[in-house]
């Protein structure tokens, strides 16, 4: 008894004696330092205004700072791929959007497969789409806009935000569904789009609802139909495209992916996180200025959207035979 007493004393001696080690930051400690959000594309659209409001909301909640950086160019490739190569540790994240489904099938050679290399996080919004023409269009709904379409092939100039943007792919969807045959008419953003689009360089733009009711309310354009399911309410009286072409539907949606192997820890914190702020009335007002509809659920819903995506866009960029401009 005496020598076990003796080790004990010896153990404990060399325990108070040992010097105090850090403890290892566990994924529950999660942020200890600053996180960044990258955005592939330039400041002040969607993607950057999504990303800053989910991101001050993750600032102010989990107390450490997460910081937009805007890292441009092939159509969010270069971002998603500075991402996709980061540490798998929660602090790089993306902002995703329907382009990363799209570029898997629209670039021939990516250095990365964005469903593979990507850990889903959270969905935000989804963001319904208008269809609108200029008012020299001799069309009043869309089954007159078909039918003009089809009377007048490769006449029309369809205007979008770029290529593989979600207005172009909408308007792809739309053309190969209806069986039109329209001119794309690719622009650096949907503002140039549509200020051409006033101007009657072009006939029709699928455009993000965000700054386009104003254009319609005052007969500037004509809008003929939303993308989405149902209809929007702040157009009640336009209807959706499916009504006219059954099993259309089409939407900008923007959620969080990170880097694959990041902890699950760490995804679900944030998932949880980005859900609260989605339902939080006030962050639910700013996400409606911008057109956002909440789609929240936990990272597996956002991961089989994005698959889902990934399928449906492909199949219209091998049917329209589609190349990024």
């Amino acid at each position: 008894m005496k020598l076990l007493r003796r080790q004990f004393l010896k153990f404990v001696a060399a325990t108070i004696a040992a010097p105090v080690l850090p403890r290892p930051a566990s994924a529950l400690d999660y942020p200890t330092r600053p996180t960044k959000i990258v955005a592939g594309f330039a400041a002040g659209g969607g993607v950057d205004i999504t990303a800053r409001l989910i991101g001050q909301w993750l600032a102010d909640h989990l107390g450490q700072p997460f910081v937009v950086e805007n890292r441009t160019g092939a159509g969010g490739n270069i971002g998603t791929e500075a991402v996709v190569n980061a540490a798998p540790d929660g602090y790089t994240l993306l902002l995703a959007t329907v382009p990363n489904a799209v570029n898997a099938s629209l670039y021939e050679k990516l250095n990365f497969n964005f469903v593979r290399d990507i850990a889903p996080v959270a969905g935000v919004i989804r963001v319904p789409m208008v269809v609108l023409v200029h008012p020299s269009v001799p069309a009043q709904t869309l089954a007159e806009f078909i039918a003009y379409a089809k009377a007048n092939p490769g006449k029309v100039n369809m205007a979008s935000a770029g290529s593989g943007s979600a207005p172009h792919m909408a308007g792809e969807l739309f053309k190969m569904m209806a069986g039109v045959d329209m001119v794309h008419v690719p622009y650096r953003g949907q503002g140039p789009a549509l200020s051409d689009l006033l101007g009657g360089q072009v006939q029709i733009l699928f455009a993000a609802a965000p700054g386009t009711v104003d254009y319609v309310k005052t007969g500037k354009l004509r809008a003929l139909a939303v993308t989405t399911a149902t209809r929007m309410p702040d157009l009640p009286e336009v209807p959706t495209v499916a009504d006219t072409v059954s099993g259309y539907e089409a939407s900008q949606w923007y959620g969080f992916a990170a880097p694959k192997n990041t902890p699950a820890e760490i995804v679900d914190k944030l998932n949880k996180e980005i859900n609260a702020a989605i339902a939080d009335p006030g962050m639910k007002a700013k996400l409606a200025a911008i057109g956002g509809d909440p789609m929240p659920g936990p990272a597996a819903d956002f991961g089989r959207l994005i698959a889902d995506e990934t399928e449906k866009w492909g199949k219209v960029v091998r049917a329209g035979g589609l190349k990024p401009e």
